[in-house]
Formats: C-alpha cells, structure tokens, sequence
C-alpha cells in the first residue's frame, strides 16, 4: 500500500474540498458509478485535480487491504503542521483555546477517532509525540472520515517542552491519570485548555504527568480500570463543550 495517500469516500472528499493543492491524482473505481462517486468527480473536475478510472486490481494496488469504497486519493507529499505556526496561532487567539494532546498513542484506529473526536467538538489542534506514536496514515484518514484534512495534526517533537511552551501562553494543561483526585467535571474548560490523553494501559509519561497544571480523573463505575483512548478523548473534550455552551 503506498502511504501518502488516503482512501475512502468521506476522507476523500474531505481532501479534495479543504487541501485541494496537496492532491496529485485521484483514482476511482470504474465499475462504480452512483451520486457518490459523482459528487467526487464534480468536486475534482471544479479543482483541476486530475482523476481517471481504474479496475479493482489497480485500485488495490494503492489502498492494499483497506476498504477503499472506490476512490483512493494521492498526495503531492506528506503535509504536515508546524509546531511553530500553532504557538504563532496560540499566541494571537482571541477566544479560549481547546487542544487535544496525545502522549504515545500507538494504534492507527485510536488516532483517526480522537482526530474525528476533536475536530466535532471544535477544538484547534491535536498535537502527538512523535516518537512511538502512530504516523498519519490511509487507516488513520479512513478511521477520521475527513477529520484529518479538518484540524491540523501537529507532532511535537519534544513534547513535555511543548506543553510548557504553550503554558507560557495562557494555555491551562490538563492530564487524565485515573489515580487523579479531581473529577474531569469539576475541572474549568472554559478557559484556554490543553487536555492530554496517555496511552491506553501505559498511561501519560511521568515527565509529561509533571507538565501538567492538574490532573484529572474519568470516574467509572465498574471494575474497569482505564478506558480506550479515544473515549476518554470525546470525555474530556465534549464536557468542554459543555461547559462552552453554558457559559456563552
């Protein structure tokens, strides 16, 4: 599978109306043909992107095993966020900041549904660690149904300094730990906010537990000790949004 792509129908079109400059080709299965498919080649066609249609065989050359549902998009190159345009950004915000921060999450699938989470819930960025953490990958823009080309993904590669950088902008960081004497709901999200989320099991890093200004407990009922990453993502960033909305 070549990996700058991406495949899919909803993170597909997702490219083609918000990056349409990083697009080199699209390829489209030429068996199918319905309001879809049609949408995609309007949307390309009104773009100048170039898109032809190719066998089944051809297709799964570039999207491998993965449910390409009949379109593969490829990139001119791997487009990635500046660490140094989010603080620049962060720096001049008018309106309280809400960031997603995820320490190692290793797994494809939880990254693209805390990408689809965050961008929902309206936040700015999701910063990841660089090191042991999964890339941006055609599962990660599969999983994030068109999150991924929505909200910048910026990975930080030292990410305890990051925090105290945007610490040192106004930016109040929080960190999930299930030990945590203070509930997630009794935290004040209608501040700048950056909510850290650690990996599943592992947990945040003890050097990025002490960069946090509080740490924060998920209170749970049952005899599970943690939950998945990116529903402790929509948690957190949708009791923010909640908050939000009272307040305004």
């Amino acid at each position: 599978m070549v990996k700058n792509i991406s495949f899919g129908l909803y993170s597909s079109l997702a490219a083609i109306q918000q990056r349409p400059f990083h697009i080199q080709k699209i390829y489209l299965l030429e068996s199918r043909q319905d309001k879809r498919i049609q949408e995609i080649k309007d949307q390309a066609l009104a773009n100048n992107i170039v898109h032809r249609l190719v066998s089944k065989e051809e297709l799964e050359k570039y999207s491998g095993k993965g449910n390409h549902q009949g379109v593969v998009v490829i990139y001119k190159e791997q487009q990635t966020n500046s660490e140094a345009v989010l603080l620049e950004h962060c720096a001049n915000a008018t309106e309280p900041l809400l960031l997603l921060v995820l320490d190692q999450i290793v797994d494809p699938h939880n990254l693209g549904a805390c990408l689809r989470t965050a961008e929902a819930a309206g936040a700015n960025a999701v910063i990841s660690s660089t090191r042991n953490s999964a890339p941006l990958t055609p599962t990660v823009r599969k999983v994030a149904c068109g999150a991924a080309e929505r909200i910048p993904l910026i990975f930080a590669k030292n990410l305890a300094r990051f925090l105290d950088e945007l610490k040192q902008l106004g930016v109040w960081v929080y960190g999930t730990q299930p030990t945590a004497a203070k509930l997630i709901y009794q935290a004040d999200f209608t501040r700048s906010v950056a909510l850290v989320i650690g990996a599943e099991g592992a947990g945040m890093r003890r050097l990025i537990s002490e960069n946090c200004d509080e740490l924060l407990n998920l209170p749970m009922s049952g005899e599970m000790a943690s939950l998945n990453a990116s529903v402790a993502t929509g948690i957190g960033l949708f009791e923010a949004v909640r908050q939000r909305q009272k307040a305004s």
